[in-house]
């Protein structure tokens, strides 16, 4: 190439042209990307529940590439994400969360975990939801010692749901109160 090229404006254009394309793919690559990573972590990213005549409210969700069921969902109207954890007493939430929602932390308790003993507070949900599934009152805490975006779904909500597992698949079913 001759400095002659270089200093033409067609050439300096279709140079700009080809680099701007490169970069238009890049950024669209990456964003096709990101949504494969996050549809394999979250599955359920869109929750669809069945009413069924008996008044049944039911919904499906699939496990994610981990093993874990995790689901969106929302707390006293604000999105968050779940992880399923019939481990966990309570819904846990970490405190950057509980945070951003405008929880309030209540007295607080001593919780023993694989990592030791543990510091959290309790507070309490005004509304829960997972699809329709929507239950008030619950118990929870809130947890400065964990980073992240998930919340533990624990046994203070899933109790009061049933849930049955098969194969990848677990159904979650919420019953009319009488």
């Amino acid at each position: 190439m001759t400095d002659e090229n270089h200093s033409n404006p067609q050439h300096r254009l279709g140079s700009t042209m080809i680099i701007a394309m490169w970069l238009v793919l890049f950024a669209v690559l990456a964003y096709l990307f990101n949504g494969i990573l996050e549809d394999q972590h979250n599955p359920n990213q869109k929750i669809q529940t069945f009413s069924r005549s008996d008044g049944v409210k039911e919904l499906n969700l699939l496990r994610n590439h981990y093993g874990h069921y995790v689901a969106n969902g929302s707390i006293n109207n604000h999105t968050v994400t779940f992880m399923l954890d019939t481990g966990a007493s309570d819904v846990a939430i970490p405190e950057t969360i509980a945070t951003d929602i405008g929880l309030r932390k209540g007295r607080p308790l001593t919780y023993q975990t694989a990592n030791g003993k543990i510091t959290v507070y309790a507070t309490i949900l005004d509304e829960i939801a997972l699809g329709d599934i929507r239950l008030h009152q619950v118990r929870a805490t809130i947890n400065p010692n964990v980073q992240g975006d998930e919340i533990l779904l624990g046994m203070s909500f899933l109790k009061h749901i049933e849930f049955t597992q098969r194969g990848d698949t677990l159904t979650l079913r919420q019953y009319p109160e009488h």
